[in-house]
């Protein structure tokens, strides 16, 4: 029996992102360390490579795994109200 790997669409993953979350969202990022690293998102999210949802974010030199991005949403709220 062979065991089937179910891994979300990145694509989807990306939209979801997109639609909620414009350029200039603040965020936290969960790195390697676990250390929390806070930043806003300079781009989009996209797709890398046909297999990895990332975006970039100002405090990070290049993308980072939209995965361990969250959006700082009590930090969001206020600068949106």
């Amino acid at each position: 029996m062979t065991r089937q790997h179910h891994r979300s669409d990145p694509q989807k993953t990306v939209d979801r992102w997109n639609r909620a979350y414009p350029v200039g969202t603040p965020v936290v990022v969960k790195k390697d360390s676990l250390e929390g690293v806070r930043g806003k998102t300079t781009s989009e999210a996209y797709v890398l490579g046909g297999h990895s949802a990332v975006i970039h974010i100002d405090t990070i030199r290049g993308c980072y795994a939209l995965e361990r991005v969250a959006a700082d949403v009590a930090l969001f709220a206020r600068t949106e109200g």
